[in-house]
């Protein structure tokens, strides 16, 4: 699976786009249920809309499709992948970049339209879901990549309290839950046949010049082109066929935490997160 230099161009555009516009999601609006949560959806439709237009101009390509789904609600998620399926036949790579930074310091704990705890929602238990949703379509699209965007910031996992209900902290929570994502993608390359379909996860860089690590983690060090470049490494390198179950460090292989190394505790989190997105079976 190898891209041209103009696919590679066009793939940067919209990643560029898509690193940004993630970074916009606001979780004081989700959930509501008064007008203004209908404002907002209305906002975040027009401004998609606006993206997928300024980027089929910049990139000479009228292809470009466009989905709007809230990940801190699971019925959001299965529609967006209803959506996806019902216009393509297979898929060739999922990207899961969607995601929540801690949020400003001292904020209180925040739970899912789901009830569950927001940060792990949306940065481990909605790009789960769509991942088993999508599987379908990935393995007609083989070879096939799933890459899973995580962060160097991890903690380890409180199977007593997976939830964060006592002692709650907002960037510690944001570290649970992509240490949670590292720990699937592991648990899910186990399950899959990697000539069909690879999962890797990946630290992209460190504070990017997103609004997310502008709101929740101070002044940026980096802007958003490392992340992009890693991004399109592990979604297109014809060095990483076949490679799968691997965290990287930008384009690099690297070390992770050392509970996503622990069987038992994948395991655990496997079939709590089965049981939390209404998962019967997954690969």
């Amino acid at each position: 699976m190898t891209a041209t230099g103009r696919d590679r161009t066009k793939n940067a555009k919209l990643l560029a786009w898509v690193d940004e516009w993630v970074a916009l999601w606001k979780p004081d609006n989700v959930h509501r249920c008064d007008g203004s949560q209908a404002e907002y959806d209305a906002m975040c439709a027009e401004r998609v809309a606006a993206a997928r237009d300024e980027i089929a101009a910049a990139t000479d390509d009228d292809r470009l499709e466009t989905y709007v789904a809230d990940f801190a609600a699971l019925r959001d998620v299965r529609s967006l992948a209803e959506q996806v399926s019902a216009r393509h036949d297979r898929l060739h790579v999922l990207i899961n970049n969607a995601g929540i930074g801690a949020g400003p310091r001292g904020r209180q704990r925040e739970v899912s339209a789901d009830g569950h705890e927001l940060r792990l929602q949306v940065n481990h238990l909605a790009p789960l879901l769509l991942t088993h949703l999508l599987l379908p379509l990935l393995r007609a699209g083989a070879p096939a990549r799933i890459v899973n965007v995580a962060s160097a910031g991890q903690a380890p996992l409180d199977f007593d309290d997976l939830m964060f209900e006592r002692g709650y902290d907002g960037m510690r929570a944001y570290f649970r839950s992509k240490l949670a994502m590292v720990m699937a993608t592991f648990e899910l390359a186990g399950r899959l046949d990697p000539g069909e379909v690879t999962v890797n996860a990946l630290h992209p860089g460190s504070l990017l010049n997103t609004k997310m690590v502008r709101e929740g983690f101070g002044t940026p060090q980096g802007p958003v082109d490392i992340g992009i470049e890693a991004e399109l490494h592990l979604a297109t390198s014809a060095d990483l066929q076949g490679v799968s179950g691997r965290y990287f460090d930008r384009t690099r292989p690297a070390r992770t935490h050392a509970q996503a190394y622990d069987a038992e505790a994948r395991r655990q989190l496997w079939q709590e997160s089965l049981k939390l997105t209404g998962i019967d079976a997954c690969a």
